[in-house]
């Protein structure tokens, strides 16, 4: 399929290829939509395993944050970054400012941020050569990790599955699973031993792992046996993909809520093997907002306090679209996304009527 084929199956407004030799800079930026306001979306640093897999994960990303920022009631469209290469040897000050100079010249239709391997210090990188990113240190005039916003939403949204399935949002003496204990992953997993829960961890890391489980107890899965551990939720908070033909068989947890973008691999087909197995399925673009949630926040100036705040809405926005799917007899997926489409439809009629200025 052409790329633009594939943009126009999604929908998407603009996608930009940049590149720098001399920084060692390869990197896309998809622009979804701007209906709502600027297209906003974390950059994600990753070595893809070949350029069409970093295509496809960039125009994938850029549409879940356009539904995202529509979900979550937020003047923003949708946007996202991927910068080609490895994280353990490519980072440098000249490849983010070099990726900097490219979001400035798209003069604010798209506000980049941290994503996957991208950290509050390359922001700072970034910000040296465009206002248009957020996530960057305090010191930087930014609001610094949005990592404890995003878990606080996720963990919010838990306690709204648990209320749907179980008639009470109380984690106290419940089961969650966590596979990926990195930023979000971690502060998660504090919200949630802070509020009763028994936790089971799975990453890639041993140094996370310890550092997760001496911080808050618990117990650790290795590889592909977390799909098929005994628990009340599993929550993905790593890589996407990773809810398919081939893990949902073996889910026991009748809740699958985590931070993770784009968990299910086909969106349609998996969505219908969750229903088919009566597994309640927080979208994932809908429970992990908290993040575009805090960097809007930043964006208007608001205190850390406001972004925390508005990440407790989440509870009632991941329970509101889990019972409109079974009202309608849907998919929670289709349900979040009839949701969005509605908002985005309302506000782009009503911007026909041009205001100057």
């Amino acid at each position: 399929m052409s790329i633009f084929a594939e943009m126009a199956e999604l929908g998407h407004e603009q996608v930009v290829f940049c590149r720098d030799d001399e920084a060692g800079l390869r990197a896309i930026i998809g622009v979804h939509s701007t209906a709502l306001g600027p297209a906003l979306g974390g950059c994600r640093l990753y070595n893809y395993a070949n350029e069409a897999n970093a295509i496809r994960d960039v125009l994938r990303l850029s549409r879940g944050m356009t539904y995202k920022a529509a979900v979550a009631g937020l003047d923003l469209g949708g946007g996202k970054a991927v910068i080609i290469g490895d994280p353990a040897s490519v980072k440098s000050e000249h490849l983010f400012r070099a990726f900097g100079r490219f979001v400035e010249s798209l003069n604010g239709r798209y506000i980049t941020a941290e994503d996957m391997n991208t950290t509050v210090e390359d922001m700072n990188w970034i910000r040296r050569e465009t206002r248009h990113v957020t996530g960057a240190s305090t010191f930087s005039g930014g609001s610094g990790d949005p990592s404890p916003v995003t878990a606080y939403g996720v963990f919010q949204g838990i306690r709204a599955c648990l209320e749907v399935v179980y008639g009470s949002p109380d984690v106290v003496g419940k089961t969650v699973a966590i596979q990926g204990a990195g930023s979000v992953g971690y502060y998660l997993a504090k919200f949630l031993h802070e509020s009763g829960a028994k936790l089971i961890y799975s990453d890639i890391s041993d140094r996370r792992l310890e550092k997760v489980r001496s911080a808050f107890g618990g117990t650790v899965v290795d590889g592909d046996a977390y799909y098929g551990v005994e628990c009340d939720v599993l929550a993905p908070c790593a890589i996407g993909g990773v809810i398919n033909a081939a893990t949902i068989p073996q889910i026991r947890a009748p809740i699958i809520a985590g931070a993770a973008n784009n968990q299910l691999d086909d969106e349609r087909r998996d969505s219908a093997l969750l229903e088919k197995k009566g597994i309640v399925y927080a979208p994932d673009y809908v429970i992990n907002a908290g993040g575009l949630i805090n960097v809007a926040a930043e964006l208007k100036g608001l205190p850390a306090e406001k972004a925390m705040a508005d990440a407790a809405g989440i509870f009632d926005t991941v329970k509101r679209i889990v019972n409109l799917s079974r009202q309608r007899g849907i998919s929670s997926t289709a349900a979040g996304n009839a949701v969005a489409e509605e908002r985005i439809n309302n506000v782009s009629r009503l911007k026909r009527l041009h205001l100057p200025g």
